[in-house]
């Protein structure tokens, strides 16, 4: 266990509003969305949820800045999707994520 400064923290749970279909066919622009967050450094851990009525990213970030990124996710501006982000200040975590809180 590693001890963190109260770092930003903050996860996005998607809720699928559209039928599996339309989720697939979105899918690739939404893969595309995400592999550009973890290129920047944002997005930690991304997946389906279980089982399949949305997904979880847990990112890097405060809850406004977190919540503005997630409304560009295709699966939301199409309107497939919608988003919840939740906050945590993060004071402990296993040392290798702890270093990509830093």
């Amino acid at each position: 266990m590693a001890r963190v400064e109260a770092a930003p923290v903050s996860i996005i749970t998607l809720t699928y509003r559209a039928p599996v279909e339309e989720i697939d066919r979105l899918l690739p622009e939404h893969v595309a969305w995400l592999e550009k967050g973890f290129d920047e450094g944002l997005f930690l851990i991304a997946g389906r949820q279980v089982p399949r009525v949305g997904g979880v990213i847990l990112c890097r970030g405060h809850r406004a800045e977190v919540e503005a990124l997630a409304a560009t996710d295709p699966f939301v501006t199409s309107g497939a999707s919608d988003f919840a982000v939740t906050e945590v200040a993060a004071s402990m975590a296993a040392p290798a994520i702890a270093a990509l809180l830093r």
